[in-house]
């Protein structure tokens, strides 16, 4: 994602400097101008600056983009915490939650960057902080398809900020406050998708995926009013729009991920060779302790979080899903 926000960046007119952890991926890109791993035949922009050097990646910067997975987020941050210019505005594009601290990302970089400081709503820090999230499948917006997304902060001007940066032709972003809700409902929508691609392993049909999709959402909805979130946010593009098509896509690696797990293979098996994160699984494991804590029923996250870490058999968790207690429809 973060060759792909380079992209949309420098297609409105911005200057971009790419940063990398590690020197050797860098030097790399410097001399192919290509992600062939993860995108490949996509060409990162000539405009577009590559550094591993953690003490210039900031210079001139009035933007900062953060598209580092949720785990790796505290790690990364903590290293280069000291080279960040003051008052600039952070945009997190990353979909999980923090495993043991159970944070989001934007709380993440606040924990950091604030060092500790914190309010009842959470840790908080000198920086402005907003979220881009939606359905964006990224090798379609390489591909300069049209989707949208949703660009989330606290402060409206900064939302506003980031929607003027990142709207292209083929890009339309929308505002909105709920900085909660746009970040869980990115996070979760990984699980049902691992959920949804164990049906298609298993051959379960389009009924299942509908029945899924649906009430899925009402477990994203659920917890993410337990935990302050506004409902509406999760009948928007970056709730119900963003589970759809991690849900449906070929290319959604947690999707992927869970249809090789209902084809039979274990998760260890399932993760082998892979090139890229696949964000819903440690996800699960910080839903499910969520959801314990909040009192949030989650059948659906419960039964994948069997199959993933307690060894259930796919077809006893559906077997079981199918054949609990029979209820009025309600969310």
């Amino acid at each position: 994602m973060g060759t792909v926000c380079s992209i949309l960046l420098t297609s409105g007119g911005h200057q971009v400097t790419l940063w990398g952890a590690f020197e050797e991926s860098i030097e790399r890109l410097l001399q192919d101008r290509e992600n062939r791993q993860l995108l490949p035949g996509v060409r990162i922009p000539a405009g577009v600056r590559l550094t591993a050097d953690d003490s210039d990646c900031f210079a001139d910067a009035d933007t900062v983009v953060c598209a580092i997975p949720a785990q790796f987020i505290r790690t990364a941050w903590t290293r280069l915490a000291g080279h960040l210019p003051p008052a600039v505005p952070i945009v997190s594009v990353a979909k999980g939650i923090e495993n043991g601290t159970l944070l989001r990302p934007t709380q993440v970089i606040a924990d950091v960057l604030g060092r500790g400081r914190r309010t009842d709503a959470g840790p908080v820090c000198d920086w402005p902080l907003a979220v881009l999230s939606g359905p964006n499948i990224a090798a379609e917006l390489a591909r300069y398809l049209p989707a949208t997304a949703v660009a989330a902060s606290a402060d409206p001007a900064v939302a506003q900020l980031v929607q003027a940066a990142f709207t292209t032709p083929w890009l339309r972003v929308y505002t909105n406050p709920d900085v909660i809700g746009v970040e869980l409902a990115g996070a979760m929508k990984n699980v049902i998708a691992i959920a949804a691609g164990i049906l298609d392993g298993l051959g379960a049909g389009v009924n299942a995926k509908a029945a899924l999709l649906t009430r899925g959402l009402v477990e994203i909805t659920r917890l993410g009013e337990a935990l302050g979130a506004q409902t509406a946010t999760f009948r928007g593009l970056a709730g119900l729009g963003d589970l759809v098509t991690t849900c449906v896509s070929p290319e959604g690696r947690n999707r992927g991920l869970g249809e090789a797990i209902g084809r039979g293979r274990s998760l260890e098996e399932a993760l082998a060779g892979r090139k890229s994160i696949v964000e819903g699984v440690a996800t699960t494991r910080s839903v499910m302790e969520l959801a314990r804590r909040h009192g949030v029923d989650m059948p659906i996250t419960r039964s994948v979080h069997e199959v993933l870490f307690e060894g259930k058999d796919v077809l006893s968790a559906l077997s079981e899903l199918m054949s609990r207690e029979a209820k009025p429809e309600r969310a």
